[in-house]
């Protein structure tokens, strides 16, 4: 008898073994739930060794708590993998990202990636722009002129794949945009506003199709608005002084040139390209591609 008591003691102790295991254990948070969003993701596993972790968009990461940007909304099967030795279990659960609140575009470039948010105020240009991301337009075009304290600039068609010593900066899509001239969207740091022609030819300021610019600028002091005003007749408020004040710009082309848009993320990819050498006709040597715009639904 007790002979029996110890097999049946080994027994059952191997199923308890078999039995045992990894328990996958996860929560999630993120501060905000619309595109796009920055989750984080906490681990709360026992015995485990190791971690697998797919975030339902195509990527995966092996930390035990990782962090995780979902660019667009949409819902997502995120899963975890515990591994312990040669046992391994998996829990899944449902991440919920909705839609951005506002309109917003992924401009990713060689130097960098930036997040752009297009103003409602000036919908023809809003419109114009989206469509043509969404058409690839920009894929594979240069920021082909570059001077720093003031802007870069790109969205020439004839830029893709051009020569050292092309000439570029008249190109477009074969229409030009009225313009949407609104007092409270500035030319400060990251202002994305659309380039056009001189006066001269162009009276009524009407905004290329296709070409763009992004603010860089320059620091301002409260003291020069009072010159800045007597040289371009715009009335700044204090808090719009202060906006200068604070993030630099260029205010002298207020009023002149369509601002549609402005950089949210990523302003230190503007100092990047910003800071480049550039030839005679301030193009960078070495191009700078934009490799793609996506627009965030």
């Amino acid at each position: 008898m007790k002979q029996i008591s110890y097999s049946l003691g080994f027994f059952l102790l191997i199923i308890c073994i078999g039995c045992g295991g990894p328990k996958p254990m996860f929560d999630w948070v993120s501060e905000a739930n619309s595109a796009p969003a920055s989750v984080d993701f906490i681990n709360q596993t026992e015995k485990a060794d190791s971690f697998i972790w797919s975030f339902g968009d195509g990527t995966i990461s092996r930390d035990s708590s990782p962090d995780h940007r979902y660019l667009l909304s949409g819902r997502y099967k995120a899963s975890l993998t515990a591994i312990e030795g040669g046992k391994r279990k998996t829990l899944e659960k449902d991440i919920i990202i909705a839609p951005p609140v506002e309109c917003l575009l992924q401009m990713e470039t060689s130097a960098g990636e930036m997040l752009i948010k297009l103003y409602d105020m000036t919908p023809q240009h809003r419109d114009n722009f989206i469509k043509l991301a969404e058409e690839g337009f920009y894929e594979g075009l240069i920021f082909h002129r570059v001077i720093p304290r003031f802007m870069i600039q790109g969205g020439d068609p004839r830029s893709k794949n051009a020569g050292p010593n092309a000439m570029l900066g008249s190109g477009g899509p074969g229409y030009t945009i009225s313009a949407e001239f609104v007092d409270s969207l500035l030319h400060i740091k990251g202002a994305l506003a659309a380039a056009r022609t001189p006066d001269n030819v162009n009276p009524d300021k009407r905004s290329s199709g296709s070409q763009f610019y992004i603010v860089h600028g320059q620091s301002l002091g409260e003291e020069q608005f009072e010159q800045i005003s007597s040289r371009t007749g715009i009335i700044y408020s204090p808090n719009q002084i202060k906006q200068y004040v604070e993030q630099g710009g260029y205010p002298y082309l207020d009023g002149q040139y369509t601002v549609f848009g402005q950089v949210i993320e990523g302003i230190e990819v503007i100092d990047s390209i910003a800071s480049v050498r550039t030839n005679r006709g301030d193009r960078p040597l070495e191009d700078i591609l934009i490799k793609k715009i996506r627009v965030i639904k």
